[in-house]
């Protein structure tokens, strides 16, 4: 390191101490917003970036936007003179310290297979670059595969900045870190500030900035050798999740088979105290990282000439879940005697996971749209989400929740629950429906049903 870069480091850390350090978190969604208000609390001035003109709004009115987090996150940050949101790239040449918490989603390769969407990392970057000044620390949360942070970012930051005649130099006046977020949206209990971080810098000195910056606000964190270290142990946290989901996925379709109940089977498996931890089947995967996450380290693999066939394997069988689902509805509705075309169908559940408004890569918007190519009148209920807003693979899905009544399920010839969400009522699907397909295991509380409840 140069007396340049020793300078700039000394003089972060100082601010980063006493708390006189500007950040900036670009991406305020479910992962940037609540890492915005960490960081506030622990006393530093932020800004709030994002290129969504609604959510800027929202944020200067202290609207909530994000159901989970409720009204008085946004309320408290709006009030505050040390909080300031924005959608000027020029803000962000204010801070000491940038947070990338950007969407990383994939889009279809030539050969039909899923390849990483890097668009929104390398555009902030860019945009970074053309306004950041020597001597500041860039953070990347968003998952990524292995040399995204030093290959990439980087050098996008590095390209933009001299553009503008500012040379920069990785280590010495420009201090990179990832740092993979790990939120987990709805968990009672847990906050960011209680989910041990880890930290890989680039090299020693964007290592030390960046466990100096996350130590003011996080009680635990654990550095690893290199950036491309924690953007690997992201992908085998969630990869784990999904080969495990992927394999009871598979074996309900054997047990069923077998006139075998696989939620008990779980449940008897999950009594041994070591060896075993407890996944459950379910719809198909959703949420931003599980399903996609895979898919990035197979595509990484592919590059450096190796085949990650049981990452492969376990995505395939994950995907297919939703199909899997409407052909046990088609089935259902055949053994009632109703076909599927014309068929009223009600959903239960838009978002992902139980008591949370995240709709991203749900499993809810697939079956919507197999059912709906297979003729049959869709609707839905989600106490969480009122309206299913436009997303990226299905486009404007145009459809309000409907109120659960007991006419609204009376009426329907098959109910689907996707989405176990405490809120509803599930004594009265079970009074009022007259089919009823279960993927969550939501019923198994139920007592007496005068619907016919079948487990998919």
């Amino acid at each position: 390191m140069g007396e340049g870069g020793g300078s700039h480091v000394e003089r972060l850390m100082g601010r980063l101490g006493d708390r006189s350090a500007v950040v900036a978190v670009v991406g305020l969604g479910y992962i940037g917003l609540p890492l915005a208000r960490a960081v506030h609390g622990a006393g530093f001035s932020v800004i709030g970036f994002d290129t969504d003109p609604e959510k800027i709004e929202k944020l200067g009115r202290g609207e909530a936007y994000i159901g989970h987090l409720g009204e008085g996150l946004t309320r408290e940050l709006a009030a505050s003179d040390r909080f300031r949101a924005t959608g000027k790239i020029t803000e962000l040449a204010a801070a000491d310290v940038v947070v990338l918490c950007v969407p990383t989603p994939l889009v279809d390769g030539p050969g039909g297979e899923r390849e990483p969407d890097l668009s929104y990392v390398l555009g902030s970057a860019l945009g970074l670059g053309s306004v950041i000044e020597p001597g500041r620390l860039v953070v990347l949360e968003s998952t990524t595969y292995p040399g995204t942070t030093r290959e990439e970012m980087s050098s996008a930051i590095v390209e933009a900045a001299g553009v503008r005649g500012v040379g920069l130099t990785v280590g010495e006046d420009l201090f990179v870190a990832f740092s993979p977020e790990r939120e987990d949206p709805g968990r009672a209990g847990v906050t960011t500030g209680t989910i041990p971080k880890l930290v890989g810098g680039v090299d020693a000195a964007s290592l030390a900035l960046a466990s100096a910056f996350y130590r003011c606000f996080v009680e635990s964190v654990h550095e690893v050798s290199s950036a491309e270290v924690a953007e690997a142990a992201k992908l085998l946290e969630n990869i784990y999740r999904a080969v495990n989901i992927a394999l009871v996925n598979e074996l309900k379709a054997v047990f069923e088979k077998m006139g075998i109940d696989v939620w008990e089977v779980v449940a008897a498996a999950a009594t041994k105290p070591f060896g075993f931890e407890a996944f459950y089947p379910g719809p198909g995967l959703g949420g931003h990282c599980i399903p996609i996450d895979p898919f990035y380290l197979a595509w990484k693999a592919r590059e450096a000439g190796h085949a990650t066939r049981f990452v492969e394997l376990a995505g395939e069988i994950n995907s297919a879940m939703p199909g899997r689902v409407v052909e046990r509805v088609v089935a259902e509705l055949e053994r009632d005697g109703a076909g599927v075309d014309g068929a009223r169908v009600l959903l239960i559940g838009a978002a992902y996971k139980k008591n949370v408004d995240d709709i991203r890569e749900t499993p809810a918007a697939e079956i919507w749209k197999l059912l709906g190519g297979r003729g049959a009148a869709v609707s839905y209920h989600d106490p969480h989400v009122p309206v299913f807003p436009s997303m990226r693979h299905y486009g404007e899905m145009g459809m309000a929740s409907v109120a659960l009544t007991r006419e609204a399920l009376a009426e329907a010839d098959c109910v689907v629950i996707v989405t176990d969400h405490d809120a509803v009522d599930w004594a009265l699907v079970g009074d009022a429906a007259k089919l009823v397909v279960d993927t969550r295991n939501a019923m198994a509380g139920v007592g007496a049903c005068r619907a016919r409840v079948v487990k998919a």
